[in-house]
């Protein structure tokens, strides 16, 4: 955790911020904080910037905060991601997070079997949660989209031009083809993979 990622539930109306459960764990377990010390932290969705523990025990820490920084910028990247088997699914999550990407897009494809789409690890809660883990990686505090398209020729028809539009729009695919275009800039990229 190189972030601690607040969440407005936190936030007391005194402008201190409670947290517990596995934020509270970490931070007694791994970075073995005491009162008085600050950590990087932020709020999902908002700013980040300095917290500094006031109180700690084993059920809850208070913190000050002092959030002033902007959060990264995203990439201006859409990454289309075939749907992967449920095993890589909570890593790629929290790469795609961590990496900054701005939206993800899970799709159906001729090697995606059915099984996949009914896995636990797709419930909107299981998505987050390895989202905000990303996030807590990569010192943002602002969660990528996240998009899953069970129908390929629907989504390829229907969505797909409007999502993708006015960006520059690449397929990875293995073979004897142009090399992929670098340094892009600030110019939004729809790319899409498997």
């Amino acid at each position: 955790m190189n972030l601690l990622l607040l969440h407005p539930e936190d936030l007391q109306p005194d402008g201190t911020a409670l947290i517990g459960g596995r934020r509270l764990q970490h931070m007694q377990q791994v970075q073995r904080v005491q009162p008085g010390q600050q950590l990087r932290a932020g709020l999902l969705g908002g700013l980040m910037g300095q917290a500094t523990v006031q109180e700690l025990n084993s059920h809850q820490a208070r913190l000050a905060l002092h959030l002033d920084q902007s959060a990264p910028e995203k990439l201006p990247l859409t990454l289309i991601l075939a749907l992967p088997r449920p095993k890589m699914l909570k890593r790629i999550l929290q790469t795609i997070a961590a990496m900054g990407i701005a939206r993800l897009v899970l799709v159906n494809s001729f090697r995606v079997e059915k099984s996949f789409w009914q896995t636990p690890w797709l419930q909107d809660d299981s998505i987050r949660e390895q989202l905000l883990l990303g996030l807590e990686q990569a010192c943002d505090t602002v969660l990528p989209e996240v998009i899953l398209e069970k129908r390929f020729k629907p989504f390829v028809e229907d969505r797909l031009p409007t999502l993708a539009n006015n960006s520059l729009k690449l397929v990875a695919h293995p073979g004897d083809f142009p090399e992929c275009p670098r340094s892009l800039g600030k110019q939004p990229l729809t790319l899409a993979i498997g």
